[in-house]
């Protein structure tokens, strides 16, 4: 099949794609919402820090526990929208050889396994919500920007963070074509994660040879850059110039997951799969 054809097979399946997609999200949603509280570690970190707040008199480091309570359950909305299992998936597909099926479609698995994960996104907003709620109706919502464009801007850096996301795990899942104990690698991959992405500890409270490795790493991308645009720590111009690096490292991370899928393919129908 042409390239042409399986870009048009792909537009066209698209949309049941992300009907079956949320179908299966609504009939595993006990498993869906577990799978949600797993990313409750920035709670954790908000008591932590608004008590070293409290203990400085009311700020630390410029923070004070207002500061604290936007920045986390901001970052725990944006690691819940933007999370996904598909590391898991492939690594289980490939282990039981169900990938065979999956190849003999039209349609790329990528474009596959993209429009099942994304199709959540729908639910994984209405468990966000309470956050939210949480936010706007705390002294912790005039930490938040009013700025619409920022707001916009804010929304665009979401969806790349989910995308990076999702081609991050996609890389770290075609290793299994490779290593027999890929998943092992994703315990690195959440250490890295957890600094450089500002998780656990935002960005400016790290010192500075942190903050500037964070700069030329996907991790920041995936999570602090969305977080910080939305807190208005950026003028219009600084978050459009992160915005076009952000979507670079998804070009980045596509060619490499691309790359990884077509060897790995290889290998994998080698053995008869």
């Amino acid at each position: 099949m042409t390239v042409a054809a399986r870009t048009l097979a792909s537009i066209r399946a698209t949309p049941t794609l992300l009907r079956v997609g949320l179908a299966e999200a609504i009939a595993y949603r006990a498993e869906f919402v577990v799978w949600m509280l797993t990313s409750t570690m920035p709670l954790v970190m908000l008591g932590l820090w608004t008590s070293v707040a409290a203990e400085g008199e009311g700020a630390f480091a410029q923070f004070t526990a207002d500061d604290f309570i936007a920045y986390y359950l901001v970052t725990l909305m944006v690691r819940n929208l933007t999370g996904n299992w598909v590391l898991w998936q492939i690594n289980d597909e490939i282990r039981r050889g169900l990938l065979s099926m999956r190849l003999l479609r039209p349609v790329h698995p990528f474009v596959t396994y993209a429009a099942s994960h994304f199709a959540s996104v729908p639910l994984r907003c209405v468990v966000v919500l309470p956050f939210a709620l949480i936010l706007a109706l705390s002294a912790a919502r005039a930490q938040l920007t009013g700025d619409p464009a920022l707001i916009a801007l804010f929304a665009a850096a979401v969806l790349g963070s989910w995308i990076l996301t999702f081609l991050t795990l996609v890389t770290l899942g075609c290793l299994c074509f490779f290593i027999e104990k890929s998943m092992a690698l994703f315990e690195v991959y959440m250490g890295v994660f957890a600094i450089f992405s500002g998780y656990l500890i935002p960005l400016p409270l790290l010192p500075g040879w942190v903050r500037d490795a964070a700069d030329w790493t996907p991790f920041r991308y995936m999570l602090a850059f969305p977080v910080e645009t939305l807190l208005g720590w950026y003028d219009r111009g600084d978050v459009l110039g992160l915005l076009g690096r952000q979507w670079l490292f998804v070009g980045v991370m596509l060619a490499i997951a691309l790359g990884l899928w077509r060897a790995g393919v290889r290998r994998f129908e080698a053995y008869g799969a």
